[in-house]
């Protein structure tokens, strides 16, 4: 298997879970969309079925699908719908935003009033 699409993050170990899921996919040559990070932390997508999966010394566990591609599998956001070892990641991705502030520091977001809690 030649590594071609590792990220820059070093790898995490998986769950058993995630290596369960994969190997049932494998059985049952489940075809699908596998979402997953690639390169600084994009979001990518690939389609087709997986055909194996190999650890590879120092680099972590990949999976090989049948076009050639290979994903780190602590880097799976979704395999096949099914959520990847990467899937919290993510998720936290799309909460970020509830926890913000736009920007600001809290003494500056507006009151009830709706004038600033503090002015410089």
């Amino acid at each position: 298997m030649t590594v071609k699409n590792s990220s820059d993050t070093s790898y995490l170990p998986v769950a058993w879970e995630y290596r369960e899921v994969i190997e049932e996919a494998m059985e049952k040559k489940t075809t699908g969309k596998i979402f997953y990070f690639c390169h600084e932390g994009s979001v990518c997508e690939a389609t087709g079925s997986v055909i194996s999966m190999e650890e590879i010394a120092k680099k972590g566990l990949y999976v090989l699908l049948d076009g050639g591609l290979d994903i780190r599998v602590d880097r799976i956001i979704t395999l096949f719908g099914k959520p990847g070892a990467a899937y919290d990641e993510y998720s936290a991705y799309a909460n970020a935003c509830m926890d913000c502030l736009g920007g600001y520091d809290a003494d500056e977001l507006p009151g009830p009033s709706g004038k600033r809690s503090h002015t410089p």
